[in-house]
């Protein structure tokens, strides 16, 4: 079995992020083709600790490499507080003939490239032919970072990014080391207005309280696109006055997601007006005057996507290691079992 930790699977995605797009890309019209299995996740809270969680995303991506495997990723926001990550994952491939386990990667790099590659192929899509200048980062920590980089990859048109964190110091923080790395943007930290009045914006947080409502932040554009990947921030009313987009309907309405609450206040599912699949295929973007959100519940066949990009660069650089003794061995009759047979 090949194995990938942290350093392995950062040496395989760096200049990967091209490559990432359109695997994730590819993942998402298969989805919308049938061509895929993505059983509900499964989640797994510790008791008297409500905010943490480890979910479980099994799923199965066909074409021509067809993949299945298994994300394991934890969500514990207090590691936030003591210096550490917040999220930590771990992927699992098997082989579709046997079931044996083929690799195993650190993940949690793999799955915030594969959340920030759906957010940036989604404002591309959403936005259409309109440029998008200015970009809004709510929340400062590692998803919005990558969030940044894939949008700039997508949106060379990007000028000026304004960043806003619920932490006191931490948007001044990030947009110094941004402003060093990214010369050629403008970061500026500002308060959660001006971070709104952004073309495309894009909220990662932890909080999950549905705190946001659109309609108190009316000086923002015409035309604008929320990726709302945190999915818990939106308040009920900024879903149902929105132009909701997502990547699958029966996954999002889950888990007191905002679109959830929405779909328990409303009793249906009407508002929700396209998935991603159906408007990538199309490529064309939706005609409306409401703000257009971008719910992605998060789907497990990115994961594989992603994962198999990166097992195919780190094999064909040398990166990583084998393990031997993950598969059970051949089978063995016992003597007893043989003459039980006869």
């Amino acid at each position: 079995m090949r194995i990938l930790g942290r350093e392995d699977v950062a040496a395989a995605l760096t200049g990967l992020d091209a490559t990432v797009l359109d695997a994730v890309r590819t993942a998402y019209v298969l989805h919308g083709q049938g061509s895929s299995e993505v059983p509900f996740s499964g989640f797994l809270r510790p008791p008297g600790n409500s905010g943490s969680r480890v979910i479980s995303l099994p799923a199965y991506l066909g074409g021509d490499e067809p993949v299945m495997g298994l994300k394991w990723i934890s969500s514990f926001p207090a590691n936030v507080e003591r210096g550490l990550q917040r999220a930590s994952s771990v992927q699992i491939l098997n082989d579709l003939d046997t079931g044996y386990p083929t690799a195993v990667l650190e993940a949690s790099q793999i799955s915030a490239s594969r959340t920030a590659a759906s957010a940036a192929l989604a404002s591309r899509v959403l936005h259409g032919d309109r440029p998008v200048t200015t970009l809004g980062l709510i929340g400062c920590g590692t998803i919005n970072r990558r969030v940044l980089d894939f949008l700039a990859l997508i949106h060379p048109e990007l000028r000026t990014v304004t960043l806003q964190d619920a932490v006191p110091g931490r948007a001044e923080t990030l947009a110094a080391q941004l402003s060093a790395e990214r010369p050629a943007l403008t970061f500026i930290a500002g308060d959660l207005d001006a971070a709104l009045r952004a073309e495309t914006v894009s909220i990662a947080t932890t909080d999950s309280t549905y705190w946001l409502d659109l309609a108190a932040h009316p000086d923002r554009p015409g035309h604008q696109v929320i990726l709302h990947l945190s999915l818990r921030d939106l308040s009920t009313a900024s879903v149902l006055n929105a132009y909701n987009v997502v990547d699958d309907i029966d996954h999002v309405m889950r888990e007191q997601t905002s679109l959830h609450r929405a779909e328990q206040e409303t009793g249906h599912r009407r508002f929700v007006d396209a998935e991603l699949a159906t408007v990538l295929g199309s490529g064309e973007a939706p005609v409306t005057e409401r703000t257009v959100v971008f719910s992605p519940f998060g789907l497990g066949i990115l994961d594989l996507a992603v994962a198999q990009a990166v097992l195919e660069a780190a094999t064909r650089d040398g990166i990583g290691s084998e393990a031997a003794g993950f598969d059970p061995g051949r089978h063995q009759v016992t003597a007893a079992m043989a003459g039980g047979a006869a």
